[in-house]
């Protein structure tokens, strides 16, 4: 004969996945205010895993806004600051060898 499970009277807790920490990024350059911007927001906004490079059709639908006014300045900003960052840091490598 099979026992019934006590239960406490509480209902189940519903086990929902919390979205992962996103981590803040801080550019700083002298003599300019600090900019920050949180890292892998792109991605999320326009629903490409963290690992994977985001296809340029997308990136050029974000930067026209297509995507919503957030992922467009997202878009804007990754085109214009990081990537002359990384334009520069590669740059300024080459030199100090």
């Amino acid at each position: 004969m099979a026992t019934p499970k006590k239960t406490s009277g509480k209902p189940a807790a519903k086990s929902t996945p919390k979205p992962a920490a996103s981590k803040t990024e801080t550019i700083s350059s002298p003599g300019k205010q600090p900019i920050s911007f949180k890292k892998g927001g792109l991605h999320q906004s326009l629903g490409v895993p963290a690992g994977k490079p985001i296809p340029k059709a997308k990136m050029d639908a974000a930067a026209a806004g297509k995507f919503g006014p957030k992922a467009q300045q997202q878009a804007n900003f990754a085109q214009n600051v990081l990537a002359k960052g990384q334009k520069t840091a590669a740059k300024n490598a080459k030199k100090g060898k």
